[in-house]
């Protein structure tokens, strides 16, 4: 399996303490608060809820969405609906991608965001993370449907992963995925903090939904996991609190890191940059017991979430101020 944050047992076993302040994932760390659960959704087989599924395509703006078990479950099935293939996926960027493109018979290449505009001409299938995870640089929307038009014109998809896109809802291409070809990622997980309950949503074509609802077989959203989401996707108060409140942490965290001599980039959600001492940074930040992400290869960096409380902030600026005095 690949590495992603949030593995705070390794954490513990490596560094031998148990009080991390966690930034290594990107998720909001205030999460929605799960309602209370009709008893049942402990007990019925979980069939398909309608409601969820619109209240998705509300939220999200698509014609019409797939519930999946996180986007994780897309990202590793969507390879098995293609005949190989060949396939660019944005480097660098969230590593799932292109491990599961790699395999099944496509030609994988690894394609940096300024030579994707070359790669929809030499490809079937381009995969955009937008914004990317780890860097946060976007792509405009009107560029990605042009995309999406040149290899739909040739049997090709586009796949654009949202997952970071709540914040970010007008750069979003879900409004557009009744067209054949173009396929969008969206996540619970990050913006709501509800990544425990894994839950995502493809919007795509009519057609290409149904072959993967087919792949992905029956009961693959839990009950509990179903009410929470419909909950969170029609709470338009608390995500309008929520995108204000992430907007403003954002900022605190860029600034912060700036006050330290450290040029970012990112989302609301979290902060990258191109560190000169990458393992360096992380191994004083772990040994403060702030676990923060490690890129060592195509994207040699850190990359760091949003503290949950002010304690959290006091935390991670005392172990900044120490890594500047070194």
């Amino acid at each position: 399996m690949l590495e992603h944050g949030g593995n705070l047992r390794d954490a513990a076993k490596r560094f031998g303490r148990d009080d991390w302040l966690d930034l290594s994932t990107g998720i909001n760390p205030r999460w929605y608060p799960a309602p209370a659960l009709e008893g049942n959704a402990w007990h019925r087989l979980p069939e398909p809820d309608p409601a969820l599924t619109a209240a998705a395509e509300a939220f999200y703006g698509a014609p019409r969405m797939l519930p999946v078990a996180g986007t994780q479950a897309a990202i590793q099935a969507l390879p098995r609906l293609r005949k190989p293939s060949r396939v660019a996926v944005s480097a660098p960027s969230y590593a799932e991608h292109a491990h599961h493109w790699a395999g099944h018979g496509h030609t994988l290449t690894l394609t940096p965001y300024d030579a994707l505009d070359v790669a929809v001409a030499q490809s079937d299938v381009v995969v955009v993370v937008n914004p990317n995870n780890p860097t946060g640089a976007t792509i405009p929307a009107a560029q990605l449907l042009q995309w999406a038009d040149q290899l739909a014109a040739r049997g090709g998809w586009l796949v654009v992963d949202e997952a970071f896109g709540d914040t970010t809802q007008h750069n979003s291409v879900a409004a557009h995925t009744a067209r054949p070809g173009l396929i969008v990622l969206r996540s619970v997980g990050k913006f709501f903090g509800l990544a425990g309950i894994r839950l995502g949503f493809v919007a795509a074509h009519a057609d290409l939904l149904r072959d993967l609802a087919d792949l992905l077989g029956p009961w693959t959203i839990s009950g509990p996991a179903q009410q929470i989401a419909q909950a969170a996707l029609t709470d338009s108060a608390w995500q309008a609190q929520t995108r204000e409140q992430l907007q403003a942490s954002g900022e605190r965290l860029r600034a912060l890191l700036a006050a330290h001599g450290i040029q970012s980039n990112g989302t609301p959600l979290f902060q990258w940059w191109a560190e000169a001492q990458p393992e360096a940074f992380w191994q004083h930040m772990a040994e403060s017991g702030v676990w923060v992400r490690l890129f060592t290869q195509a994207a040699r960096g850190i990359r760091l979430g949003l503290p949950p409380d002010e304690a959290g902030w006091q935390r991670l600026q005392a172990a900044l101020t120490e890594w500047t005095r070194r």
